[in-house]
């Protein structure tokens, strides 16, 4: 670090200071609360960390409250907000198209797990140069809190129906490590020290790195007894103005010891069981010990945190398809056009 405003980075070779403003973004619209906002200040403390070049950064999401999180780090960057579940697609198009590009996706539970699913699996199978946040809340949090492919079974709605969730849940880790991704964990949005060495390491890792992060929603985690509720407000206040409003609530953080059980409690009074990975408990490299590790606490209801999966020889995507080291984008015309007699004597074999 060259001042405490400027950040040293390295870049092509040479070594270049920006300033803090070139991580950061523009101020979140999010709840108050929300853990989604707490990913998005890890994510900026990393990216400094380790000294990413804004510039040389491609940022992808799909739709949802988690999809907004790319506007508010790395403004100096690019960015593209893709259709509902669509973003693996892009960010496949954009990698093979400029290798030399770092990129980035943010995505939700209903983004990656339910209309996003099938395009989730193939990135995993191909192993694309990307770095999948999944910011995990189990619901919709756009449009009024439903069930997203995530949410517990047996959860309530927090809303006036009280709804139950049927459908046992998809675990996104034991989805990424069956599919093929070469970096695998999961953690809590409020707990600092494990999520941001977590972030660093996604940064530097070539391949598919996925963090299924569980990030709290403040606004539909909640029920009807709750006094954060819309029942309880209803029936103790007195309205001068018709006006929505969210509660501003702290945000929930936490510090998990490795290989015992954290108890957090949500903002709704609920509870959630995180368990951080020992050291000796488990070898990253070892698939079979990986999901029976995710099976097992699947099994005792809790969520299994840390580096799940490793796969560091497995090459990338871009690299498996033989791409010139030139990125595409930055060929001339006469590369990338075939020339008249290379399409004749194409057209000869056929």
């Amino acid at each position: 670090m060259a001042t405490d405003s400027m950040i040293l980075i390295e870049s092509e070779g040479r070594r270049m200071s920006l300033p803090t403003l070139a991580f950061q973004g523009l101020p979140s619209t999010l709840c108050k609360g929300c853990g989604h906002n707490s990913i998005t200040s890890y994510l900026v403390e990393a990216c400094k960390a380790v000294g990413v070049n804004p510039y040389k950064t491609v940022k992808f999401s799909g739709i949802g409250c988690s999809s907004k999180t790319p506007a508010y780090f790395l403004q100096y960057s690019h960015g593209f907000n893709a259709l509902h579940g669509r973003m693996p697609s892009v960010a496949t198009g954009a990698a093979v198209a400029n290798r030399s590009l770092r990129n980035i996706g943010i995505s939700g539970d209903g983004d990656t797990a339910n209309i996003g699913m099938g395009q989730f699996k193939h990135a995993c199978r191909r192993n694309l140069p990307l770095v999948y946040v999944v910011e995990d809340n189990g619901c919709y949090g756009l449009t009024k809190g439903q069930f997203s492919a995530t949410a517990d079974l047996h959860a309530h709605l927090r809303r006036e129906t009280g709804e139950e969730n049927t459908i046992p849940p998809f675990d996104l880790c034991m989805e990424a490590v069956t599919a093929g991704a070469t970096f695998v964990a999961r953690s809590f949005a409020g707990d600092k020290k494990q999520l941001v060495p977590l972030l660093k390491a996604a940064l530097n890792h070539q391949g598919l790195a996925v963090l299924d992060i569980i990030s709290p929603c403040v606004t539909f985690n909640d029920f009807a007894s709750s006094t954060k509720s819309w029942e309880w407000a209803r029936e103790h206040e007195e309205p001068l103005h018709d006006v929505g409003f969210v509660p501003r609530l702290a945000e929930i953080e936490v510090e998990q010891k490795a290989g015992e059980t954290t108890r957090v409690q949500l903002h709704d009074g609920s509870w959630i069981v995180l368990r951080a990975l020992r050291h000796d408990e488990h070898k990253v490299t070892d698939r079979p010990s990986a999901l029976r590790l995710l099976i097992e606490s699947q099994e005792r209801h809790e969520f299994l945190t840390g580096l799940l999966y490793l796969a560091p020889d497995r090459p990338d995507f871009v690299t498996m398809q033989g791409m010139t080291e030139t990125p595409l984008a930055l060929l001339p015309d006469e590369s990338l056009r075939p020339s008249r007699e290379t399409l004749e004597a194409i057209m000869t074999t056929i």
